[in-house]
Order: structure tokens, then sequence, then C-alpha cells
């Protein structure tokens, strides 16, 4: 299993980005998971149904079965949060894990950078940083792509994933 990362700021188009790249690798053939990363909250249940009826009743786990789908989720009720390994050793086998935050993990990622952010970009202090996507003209030595080069970038993601050990 090979990954690689987006990073960029709130509202950079990451997620736009990473979907449409998705897409174009899933045609081609090559098995994708993604692993996203958020610092909110977040609750997959409605408040109420049975299942966060069950969690809030104190379940370390509850699994959710139908014949679409499944989800296992999973409360942490003080533990540490899982570092990135250990959430690619739940992932089933794929050929490729798409990462969209973990920035502190030391994996290669491509930034998305958006000038009309008002925001500096990140890869001038984050060596993990090996490409930019951007709308802009940027002073670096690194691959760049415009926003919508969903071909380059993805394949530049197949050259450039690494295996997590």
């Amino acid at each position: 299993m090979r990954v690689f990362g987006f990073a960029g700021r709130s509202g950079s188009g990451k997620t736009t980005l990473a979907e449409q790249v998705l897409r174009l690798l899933i045609s081609g053939g090559t098995r994708v998971s993604v692993i996203k990363h958020t610092h909110h909250a977040v609750d997959l249940e409605t408040p109420g149904k049975d299942t966060w009826r069950f969690r809030e009743a104190g379940a370390s786990q509850v699994l959710l079965a139908s014949a679409a789908r499944w989800a296992l989720m999973r409360e942490l009720r003080g533990a540490a949060e899982p570092e990135l390994p250990a959430l690619l050793a739940m992932l089933s086998a794929c050929d490729l894990v798409l990462v969209e935050g973990f920035k502190r993990h030391p994996i290669p990622r491509l930034e998305v950078y958006r000038a009309g952010n008002g925001t500096a970009p990140l890869y001038p202090d984050d060596p993990h940083i090996i490409a930019v996507a951007t709308d802009a003209s940027l002073p670096t030595a690194l691959p760049t792509f415009g926003l919508e080069d969903f071909e380059g970038v993805a394949a530049f993601i197949q050259a450039r994933a690494v295996e997590l050990r």
C-alpha cells in the first residue's frame, strides 16, 4: 500500500482536487482509499438513532451494517488519537491511500494553494511538500500544477507515492 498526502489551508480546494484525482486514478484501475483528518468533532450518527444511543450508553465500538455499506465507529473515550500508521493498518488492501490532513506525519504531499485566500503558502516551512497545485506564480523550484491539471497531478502522485512502513 502506497501513501500520498494533500496539504493546504481551508478553502484552498484540497478536497475538490483530491476528488478529481481519485476519479482518474480509479478509472485507470488503481484501487484507492482515502483517509481524511479533521480537528472538528465529527459525528456520523443522528442523535437519537439506535447506533447513537448505543454509543452514548457506553459501547466502545458500534458497527452499523446494511446491504450497501458498513461502518465501524470506535469511541476513544480519552485514549490517544490514533497515528496515521495505525489507521492505515485498519484499511482493506488497496494500491494507494490518499491522505488529507496529518500534516505532521512525514509522507510526501502536494500543497493546494489558492492566491485569493490571502494566506501564505505552506511549502516553505514543510519539507514533506514536494509539489504545489496553484492558481499563482510562486517562487519555488518544486513541480507546480494548475488547480485543474487533474491528469498531471494524478501521474505525479502515481510516480511519487511511497510505501509507509
